[in-house]
């Protein structure tokens, strides 16, 4: 309840009054924790019990998709007595998108690349340029098409393993915003490392503005502001390691079985899905800038900012009038369309 004070003359008149149209502003609930290897910290407006489920709802979901947790659904698979292996109906679900997301972009995103990587030790940590000889030997392991999934039945070829990195975070963030969204959440960002989910809008019904790191230095390349959406980010200078004065980053070609030589940088794509935005951030940074911005205009169902080696900066044409390039940064910046 607020005072209304108004002066009539020399009389002084004191109303109470309810401000009906001024809600109370709702309160931040944070959850800050660590699983899939990344820091995670989720803001959620309004209902503390919904932002606890929907940690523990990421957790759960990383325990189904270690590749190194022996209790894990995938580490079993991977670790497969027989050809053939029933799946729980989350891990179906998810392989049966990742497997689409492989055969659109042609193999750029391949959940079966899980030999080459920890080849390069990316999943151990126990980092290592493999020999040519070790890559010919696990590249024939690395073919999306070979899997084959009947209902919750899957059969893979001996020694073929996979790896859900390049879409995990984002499956996750995906479940985490649907189980929000169920529970009447109506403003939430959730971070996922590179990952970003937002729901509704800020609390004042402005957009979030959703920062994209310079490759280059510690400060912002730009932003874009959104709402309802999905902001993913790969690039080269999130997880690398250097041997002998060379550095190698964690983006794998599943066509060469090394760092992908894009010419890229960085690529955020921002859609409305999480799974589809992460998967195609690490297909479109394979590709290259010509290749991508194809696939962009064949889709139309996602918007990007790519960053390139030359430090230029692109964005596709429904980006142009929602990212902003940070006042201290010099750089070309063209508009796909």
């Amino acid at each position: 309840m607020a005072r209304l004070i108004c002066r009539l003359g020399s009389a002084l008149l004191i109303l109470s009054v309810f401000l009906t149209g001024c809600a109370p502003k709702p309160t931040p609930h944070e959850q800050r924790f660590v699983a899939m290897d990344t820091y995670m910290h989720f803001t959620v407006y309004g209902d503390s019990s919904a932002a606890v489920q929907a940690q523990e709802e990421v957790q759960q979901l990383d325990q189904l998709l270690s590749v190194t947790d022996e209790s894990s659904e995938v580490y079993a698979v991977n670790h497969r007595a027989a050809q053939t292996c029933d799946l729980s109906p989350e891990l179906t679900a998810l392989l049966e998108q990742a497997l689409i997301l492989a055969r659109q972009t042609q193999g750029a995103f391949d959940p079966t690349v899980y030999p080459v990587v920890r080849a390069w030790g990316f999943t151990t940590e126990r980092y290592q340029v493999p020999e040519q000889e070790e890559l010919d030997r696990l590249l024939p392991l690395v073919d999306h098409t070979a899997p084959l999934l009947n209902e919750n039945s899957l059969a893979l070829p001996p020694d073929m393993q996979l790896d859900f990195g390049g879409i995990a975070k984002g499956w996750a963030g995906d479940r985490a915003a649907q189980l929000l969204r169920g529970k009447g959440v109506t403003s939430a960002i959730l971070r996922l490392g590179g990952n970003i989910h937002t729901i509704g809008t800020k609390p004042d019904g402005s957009l979030w503005n959703i920062g994209i790191d310079d490759p280059d230095s510690d400060d912002a390349l730009g932003t874009v502001a959104v709402s309802d959406l999905a902001v993913v980010t790969s690039g080269s200078y999130q997880r690398f390691f250097t041997s002998n004065g060379q550095t190698y980053h964690h983006i794998i070609d599943p066509a060469t079985g090394r760092p992908a030589a894009s010419g890229l940088t960085s690529v955020t794509v921002v859609g409305k899905y999480g799974a589809r935005c992460d998967a195609l951030s690490t297909a479109l940074f394979v590709m290259g800038l010509e290749d991508a911005a194809r696939f962009w205009r064949e889709h139309r169902d996602f918007e990007a900012v790519f960053i390139s080696e030359d430090g230029s900066v692109s964005v596709t044409a429904g980006l142009e009038d929602s990212f902003t390039l940070s006042p201290s940064q010099n750089r070309k910046l063209e508009v796909l369309t």
